[in-house]
């Protein structure tokens, strides 16, 4: 369960600092690189939320097709 919670922290962290960065690199007038950025925000989150189901699948298959 602990992990579960830094994992939700770890994702709200990264969105926090890729929003800082959208809005720094917006205000300079670099729109591109700011939405390239906010992509590999994304992208990395978007890792992580994929990881962390393969792993709650992999529960639920050890769970329910135990063969002991």
């Amino acid at each position: 369960m602990l992990t579960d919670a830094s994992i939700l922290f770890q994702i709200a962290g990264i969105g926090i600092i890729v929003a800082l960065i959208h809005t720094i690199l917006k205000q300079m007038g670099k729109e591109e690189i700011a939405q390239f950025a906010t992509l590999v925000g994304f992208i990395i989150v978007l890792v992580m939320v994929v990881n962390g189901l393969a792993d709650l699948f992999q529960q639920i298959k050890s769970v329910f097709l135990y063969q002991g």
